[in-house]
């Protein structure tokens, strides 16, 4: 009874990351190849690790963000994360950091509710009337975002920003695999929404 059970399992995951990897396409590594948009979604994580390093996920979405709009390849940014109380900021921090890193305050709008991939891609749309944007996170996380922006309308691309060492991501390459399978679930099955929506957000560049 287990190994079919296990069977399904493995196929259900092969088959989830490979519809989700078809999005690779529409992904960019070069700042000059990659189409301008008027508005990057940099999708949030924590600033340091839990043994207290700094996360370097966090660390190279923050620099391909900035390269994006000193290139001119975007106006204007959203900083999407969790906020879950009062003392976790993903939004506030990215935004923080990037107007250190050179990015004008005004033109930074935060997410608070970004509580998952999901809920940016869907927020990004229904929040930010954004319909075309330009999604930064690494390749894989980006892969699935694109793949929920097709979803619900949302004409996507990605620009990956560095990628770690495959020991340092070995734990969120697990996971990624998994999330991609929620992914399928939400959009197909389950018809997810986010977990909040609230008052639109109307955004100036």
């Amino acid at each position: 009874m287990l190994l079919p059970i296990v069977l399904f399992g493995a196929l259900l995951i092969f088959i989830s990351n490979k519809i989700v990897s078809n999005e690779e396409s529409n992904c960019y590594t070069s700042v000059s190849e990659i189409p301008a948009r008027d508005v990057a979604l940099v999708l949030g994580t924590a600033k340091y690790r839990k043994n207290g390093g700094r996360n370097l996920y966090y660390r190279y979405r923050m620099e391909a963000a900035v390269k994006l709009f000193k290139a001119g390849k975007v106006k204007a940014i959203i900083c999407s994360g969790d906020n879950a109380t009062k003392y976790y900021d993903e939004p506030s921090t990215m935004k923080a950091d990037l107007v250190a890193m050179g990015i004008p305050s005004s033109l930074i709008y935060l997410d608070f509710a970004g509580f998952r991939t999901f809920d940016s891609m869907v927020r990004s749309k229904e929040i930010f009337s954004q319909t075309s944007v330009t999604v930064v996170s690494q390749s894989f996380h980006n892969e699935r975002a694109l793949y929920i922006a097709r979803y619900n309308g949302i004409d996507a691309i990605g620009f990956n920003a560095r990628d770690v060492t495959r020991s340092y991501g070995l734990k969120t390459e697990l996971r990624e695999k998994l999330a991609r399978v929620k992914t399928i679930l939400d959009i197909h099955i389950l018809n997810t929404t986010p977990k909040f929506l609230g008052d639109k957000v109307h955004m100036e560049y």
